[in-house]
C-alpha cells in the first residue's frame, strides 16, 4: 500500500456484525508512501499501524 498524509483508509471488521473502522493518515513513516502510517480514527484513538489485508484506502466518494 502506498499512501500519502490527508487520505483516509478503511479497516473492514473481521466478524459478522463487526463495525468497519475509518481514520486519516495524519504521518507516512515509512520510505515513498509506504507504512507504518500514524493514523487518527473518527473515534479519535490514533495508533501506529501497518496495514493488513483487512485495510484500504477510502475513494473520494466513500469518505464520510
Amino acid at each position: 500500500m502506498q499512501a500519502t498524509v490527508g487520505e483516509r483508509l478503511v479497516i473492514h471488521g473481521k466478524q459478522v456484525g463487526q463495525a468497519d473502522r475509518h481514520g486519516k493518515i495524519l504521518e507516512v513513516r515509512g520510505a515513498d508512501g509506504s507504512p507504518p502510517y500514524l493514523v487518527r480514527f473518527d473515534d479519535g484513538h490514533e495508533t501506529l499501524l501497518y496495514p493488513g489485508a483487512d485495510c484500504e484506502l477510502e475513494h473520494e466518494h466513500q469518505a464520510h
